[in-house]
């Protein structure tokens, strides 16, 4: 018999029973079936070489990076310090480009090309002085007045207006800079000082003649990619000829995604119309690109530019393909082959997370770079947070493996110089991780992984020492300002504003990704008056009236993106866009 003969023979009263019954329960799933395919719930998009890292990295341990970065600024900026290869800091009295005394920081420990009494004092990198002062005043540092000092205004004499340039560069003088042993014309070297020092400029505003020299650097920029019209396939870019140069470097297309992320910058600054267009430009530029050109550091920068763009000014760019290609890597025969970010256990450790190369002797990850992939990709999920997960994820990793470069942090056995480990003070990391075992030191055949550092090869008579990097170490508060841990383990709370430099008015905003099978309960510590934690991905609000501390759970194997709004705010949507009193919230 049927279901609808069962319902004729029934008795009229049960019958209908049934049939409200029945409608009840089809009315609930129509109304389960709507909310699943409500177009605002974000629905995750992943990214492969995320998706096959650990869940749960072992071993695991994770740092307090906060206080990392505070101790890294107490050790390097001591000009009093004694003992052997110290102080690490020096003055620059060369007063090169600008008339004023500098400073400059030593590369690796004991860097013999370097320090006051070598190459005039003259030799030293934007890219770790520059980076040391972000690491500060991400963790709340004031370097425009430590201790008679305005570092910030110092940096200053790396804008190399003697040579032409008007840009912002590694040294404030590369011909002395390549007498000492220093670098060639790399474009990577020549594009990251301006994104650092237009970082460093929003951490610390309003420090004199700043803002002239960013407005300068700006108009080089947008005038480079104006001549370079889509075409970036050169080895660097001559800023006072205007005029794309070729050399024995491998071309480096990526450093359009620093034109984008400078030019991007500069709009949200100066509001000038201009450089938002020399912005939408290099992005193009970029992703005109038939394959990755993963160089070094530059390439997530785009993905940031990329969201934003399409958050706040309704474009289309690709940010998948440019994740994609910071990832899984360059594979390009005529790029820089392997450079990408690292998945892979070396030994007894999971390293998947750090950037590097994956082809270099088996794998060779770097510090510093591990560090910056954090700045852009982090503040990246505000503005597209269906890769809140993946990121999440590869932080968790990043994070985790990031700790092996310290030579605390790493066995004896797993390090080139265990016995010289003090003179770091346990600030100062190796450069970089090696999978493999080629090397001349007996006692490490047969390990894996091993913390070493380029420096011995660089000049002769580098000593071993110098396999310590300050120049990696330096950007320790990228991590020091977005990490914390939770009361739960492996469960990371990520703060999406540390970074995200010309950002709008937004309020406080957390990556929370939960690796676990299991639903979890995170408690949020809240100072800013009673709260309510608005979830970016769902669109709800989880936890209320929040003064102090509160809690809210995560399910399993997800990951949530919270915004800490006053309690009791209208949200409202225009758009696309969700609002708390008419301060975006969502995208």
């Amino acid at each position: 018999m049927n279901y609808n003969n069962k319902i004729f023979n029934m008795s009229p009263l049960k019958a209908l029973r049934r049939l409200f019954c029945g409608g009840l329960g089809l009315v609930f799933l129509f109304l389960i079936s709507c909310c699943n395919n409500n177009p605002d719930i974000v629905k995750e998009t992943s990214l492969l070489r995320i998706d096959s890292m650990p869940d749960h990295p072992t071993p695991y341990k994770m740092l307090d990076w906060h206080d990392k970065a505070v101790n890294f600024d107490a050790v390097i900026f001591d000009h009093s310090a004694k003992g052997e290869y110290q102080p690490f800091i020096w003055l620059d009295s060369a007063k090169r480009n600008i008339n004023q005394t500098t400073f400059g920081l030593y590369t690796v420990i004991g860097d013999v090309r370097q320090g006051p009494g070598v190459n005039n004092g003259e030799f030293h990198e934007a890219i770790n002085s520059m980076g040391a002062l972000l690491s500060a005043g991400l963790v709340g540092i004031d370097k425009t007045n430590q201790n008679g000092f305005n570092y910030v205004r110092m940096v200053q004499n790396y804008f190399n207006c003697h040579n032409g340039w008007n840009i912002m560069m590694n040294n404030t003088c590369p011909e002395v800079a390549q007498l000492g042993g220093g670098y060639g014309r790399d474009w990577w070297y020549d594009v990251y000082p301006n994104v650092l020092y237009y970082a460093v400029c929003n951490v610390f505003p309003d420090v004199n003649r700043a803002d002239s020299l960013q407005h300068i650097i700006a108009e080089q920029f947008y005038k480079a990619d104006s001549v370079l019209n889509g075409n970036y396939d050169y080895s660097y870019f001559d800023y006072s000829k205007m005029k794309g140069m070729r050399n024995h470097i491998v071309y480096q297309q990526d450093a359009a995604a620093g034109h984008a992320y400078v030019l991007f910058s500069a709009y949200q600054k100066y509001k000038d119309k201009r450089y938002y267009n020399g912005a939408i430009s290099a992005l193009k530029a970029l992703l005109g690109q038939k394959e990755s050109r993963f160089y070094e550091v530059l390439m997530p920068f785009g993905a940031y530019t990329a969201a934003r763009l399409n958050a706040e000014h309704g474009t289309n760019y690709d940010t998948k393909k440019i994740l994609k290609w910071t990832f899984d890597g360059c594979h390009a025969k005529d790029g820089r082959y392997g450079w990408s970010i690292i998945n892979d256990t070396w030994g007894d450790f999971d390293v998947s997370g750090i950037q590097g190369s994956f082809s270099h002797d088996g794998g060779y990850g770097f510090l510093m770079n591990t560090f910056d992939m954090a700045w852009p990709l982090v503040p990246m999920v505000r503005y597209e947070p269906q890769y809140a997960k993946a990121i999440g994820k590869w932080m968790l990793n990043a994070a985790n493996a990031a700790r092996l470069f310290y030579p605390y942090e790493i066995p004896n056995k797993n390090q080139w110089l265990p016995e010289q480990k003090a003179v770091t003070k346990n600030v100062i990391a190796y450069e970089g991780l090696k999978k493999t075992d080629i090397f001349d030191k007996k006692e490490l055949k047969g390990v894996s992984p091993v913390a070493l550092g380029d420096g011995p090869h660089w000049v002769v008579g580098q000593p071993n020492i110098s396999m310590f990097s300050i120049y990696g170490s330096a950007h320790v508060g990228i991590f020091g300002a977005i990490i914390r841990k939770t009361n739960v383990e492996q469960i990371l709370q990520l703060n999406c504003l540390a970074t995200d430099f010309y950002c709008n008015k937004a309020y406080p905003t957390y990556l929370y990704y939960n690796p676990y099978n299991e639903e979890k309960n995170i408690e949020f510590f809240n100072s800013n008056g009673k709260v309510d934690l608005y979830d970016a991905l769902s669109h709800k609000i989880i936890a209320k009236r929040i003064e102090k501390k509160g809690e809210f759970t995560i399910r399993g194997n997800s990951a949530r993106l919270i915004v800490a709004i006053p309690a009791g705010s209208k949200i409202t949507k225009i758009g696309t866009k969700h609002l708390a009193n008419n301060i975006v919230i969502a995208y």
